[in-house]
């Protein structure tokens, strides 16, 4: 006997930090007939991901190279600055970026934060990614900026982190190629804006409520194509 097919999954790329979980949670709460599928992707990379056909959508990190894509942003994260937990930063709840002045700031060549001018002092060498800058930190090589999530991703019992009040955000956005907005995708845009079941596009309003009047009616037409008698009305009773 043949089984019946399985429909095809919904594609999700994200980049590092970025958790997707609410989202995945309320689409196989509305549609389990489709099953969704995650794909942990490289902030530099995801968009190619998103034209290769390899993703349908993508959670990604501002800016990006737009062209063609739909883009809905989403939220802003909070940057921080990572430091050694005997630094004089673990003082204070926050710094400035003018506290920067004086500091070695490493800056890895995956940074997606926007600076007109970068704070601190270079390090002589750039990393290749920011989990090897966060080693780079607990070496005592110098700090590191980046939205607060890639700091708890790469978290360190010797690292801690502060908020960094006049730094850039971090935008984080949903993103998909614009000549493929599919009815799923049109679905998962409704989920991550909040829209409620029956008010996600292209779903079916919900029916008027009935005045009372109107649901007597209705019960008293059910009892008429039962063969039942009308029951008497509250001035009929006794």
């Amino acid at each position: 006997m043949t089984e019946p097919s399985r429909a095809a999954a919904f594609r999700i790329a994200y980049v590092p930090g970025v958790t997707p979980a609410k989202w995945v949670r309320v689409w196989r709460e509305r549609r389990p007939d489709v099953p969704l599928e995650l794909v942990d992707t490289a902030a530099a990379t995801i968009v190619a991901s998103l034209w290769n056909g390899a993703a349908d959508a993508g959670l990604v990190r501002l800016p990006i190279n737009g062209d063609r894509l739909s883009v809905i942003p989403l939220y802003e994260e909070t940057p921080v600055v990572v430091v050694p937990k005997d630094h004089l930063f673990t003082a204070v709840d926050e710094i400035a970026v003018a506290d920067l002045d004086g500091e070695t700031v490493l800056h890895p060549y995956d940074d997606t934060l926007e600076w007109a001018a970068r704070p601190g002092t270079a390090a002589v060498h750039r990393p290749e990614s920011t989990s090897d800058a966060i080693e780079l930190v607990a070496a005592g090589v110098g700090l590191l900026v980046v939205p607060q999530s890639l700091a708890r991703l790469h978290h360190r019992r010797d690292l801690t982190f502060r908020s960094v009040r006049d730094a850039p955000a971090s935008p984080v956005a949903l993103a998909w190629p614009a000549a493929a907005t599919t009815d799923l995708v049109e679905e998962f845009v409704g989920i991550v804006r909040g829209r409620g079941v029956n008010s996600s596009r292209g779903a079916t309003a919900p029916p008027p409520k009935r005045t009372a009047s109107q649901k007597a009616a209705a019960k008293r037409a059910t009892r008429a194509a039962a063969g039942k008698p009308a029951k008497p009305g509250k001035r009929g009773r006794r």
